[in-house]
């Protein structure tokens, strides 16, 4: 009974950690790991957070890569960017992504 009480409580835990998408952040691209894209200006450099760990539990490493980029889709337009692309890989729920100002496509 305690190990039923103690998974739903950490599923319902790590369930209040979904990142929704903003309006604003539905315009911006995930560019693929590689060079910097051309035709592209540097608008800086965006780094996001996610909880990755709940308790001892430790969440599942794709849905906090999702997490992370939905939030580095969401906090690029602040930097006049329309385009982020990882510059690394998550690193304890934290991932750093370059933010770019591309030409629409």
């Amino acid at each position: 009974m305690r190990i039923l009480l103690l998974s739903a409580l950490i599923l319902s835990v790590s369930a209040c950690t979904w990142v929704p998408i903003e309006s604003s952040g539905k315009t911006v691209r995930v560019l693929p790991a590689g060079p910097a894209p051309s035709g592209c200006q540097s608008k800086g450099e965006v780094v996001v957070t996610v909880k990755s760990k709940v308790g001892f539990y430790n969440r599942n490493p794709l849905r906090v890569q999702e997490e992370l980029e939905t939030l580095a889709r969401n906090e690029a337009p602040s930097a006049g960017a329309n385009a982020v692309q990882a510059s690394g890989l998550p690193a304890d729920g934290s991932q750093r992504f370059l933010a770019f100002q591309c030409p629409p496509r």
